[in-house]
């Protein structure tokens, strides 16, 4: 009853050279004739194959009890499926090789060396999979538990940066000209042993443009007209006067700041509830910052319409690049160790970077509160 019982074909003659080995070799084993005997010769004990190779596996044990051979035995589990992932090598190597993505390492790739250059961890990997275990039948796992995996592990490890991607010009008007002073930042709130680090400060910041509205509704702590927030491990600041273009768009905040209020004191023993992070303007490292999104708009990229192909679901905002500002620190990360930009998200450099043209790849964002509330 087993189709594979069939007369199955042991091995092929070709006589055809060969890249590697020339015209030394004519016969090509199939695989099952040729699966059993490698475990075998390598003394395999669990052979671990998907859910396909099931019907394979008594012609697997066949070979091997017939060539009296090394006892190997195969497993089958369920091949891992992610949502808006693709997993079929036939497909990927399409995307590769007509320049969709950049190559097999592009972070939005399904690949070790890919999540490997997106910043994520090899603890955080053994941590999904033993999230998800083993499975007997074929299921679809929500990318989002992947993503919580690193994010669990970064939390831990990953030392806090500064960072501002969508930049808003702040003038503190009561501070001296050409002034420069040093804050001292935490590099991880959650490991004592990573030490800190000095932030320079001056008359001129740049702030997160999110971190600013008009006329905010109610529960929105940060900046607005008359209102204060405290600038990250240093002053209070106060917005006075909203600076506009032709067009009416802001384009600077003219704030003052209290003198007092340097180390998370104030004046007058006041407190707020808003703290959101800045660079100083003048020390500021420009910088390349990719976004990286699902590379398929619909949870099963296989999910067409009539008349339509998986490649038609690809996403084109898989990938956005932005021009960002960093503090001076962050020139120092080296490629490939993911860093977290305060309240925005863990980055890490990649590949591209250069001394001169950072350039950070966004591995995973921060949860949203207030995107929750303002949806």
């Amino acid at each position: 009853p087993n189709m594979l019982f069939r007369d199955p074909i042991m091995y092929r003659i070709i006589h055809a050279e060969h890249h590697r080995t020339g015209n030394k070799w004519c016969i090509y084993p199939m695989y099952d004739f040729a699966h059993g005997q490698s475990d075998s010769i390598e003394q395999i004990t669990h052979s671990i194959c998907t859910l396909e190779f099931d019907v394979h596996r008594p012609l697997y044990d066949w070979f091997i009890e017939a060539l009296d051979i090394f006892p190997s035995h195969q497993y089958e589990f369920a091949r891992l499926n992610l949502t808006y992932t693709m997993m079929s090598k036939r497909k990927l190597l399409k995307l590769v090789q007509e320049g969709v993505v950049m190559g097999w390492d592009d972070p939005r790739m399904p690949t070790i060396c890919a999540l490997r250059r997106k910043g994520y961890t090899p603890a955080s990997v053994r941590a999904f999979a033993e999230m998800v275990g083993v499975a007997k039948r074929d299921n679809v796992i929500d990318l989002g538990k992947l993503e919580y995996c690193v994010r669990e592990d970064l939390n831990r490890t990953a030392e806090r940066r500064m960072a501002v991607l969508n930049p808003l010009k702040v003038v503190i008007t009561n501070y001296e000209e050409g002034r420069k002073e040093f804050f001292t930042a935490v590099n991880n709130p959650e490991d004592e042993a990573a030490g800190t680090r000095q932030v320079p400060f001056s008359r001129e910041i740049y702030i997160e443009r999110d971190d600013f509205m008009e006329e905010p509704p109610k529960k929105f702590f940060r900046l607005a007209p008359g209102g204060e927030v405290r600038l990250r491990y240093a002053y209070l600041i106060r917005c006075e006067e909203v600076v506009k273009d032709a067009e009416g768009n802001v384009t600077e905040l003219r704030c003052t700041y209290d003198p007092q209020s340097g180390g998370g004191s104030s004046s007058d023993g006041r407190r707020v509830k808003g703290v959101i992070h800045w660079v100083s303007a003048e020390d500021a490292v420009k910088a390349e910052v990719r976004l990286f999104n699902p590379l398929f708009t619909k949870a099963d990229p296989d999910d067409a319409e009539e008349g339509r192909t998986w490649e038609d679901n690809l996403n084109p905002e898989s990938m956005v690049r932005i021009e960002g500002l960093l503090e001076p620190s962050l020139r120092e990360v080296p490629v490939g160790r993911a860093v977290q930009f305060e309240r925005v998200g863990y980055f890490c450099p990649d590949t591209d970077s250069t001394p001169e043209r950072p350039v950070f790849n966004r591995t995973v964002t921060l949860k949203d509160s207030w995107a929750k509330i303002n949806k």
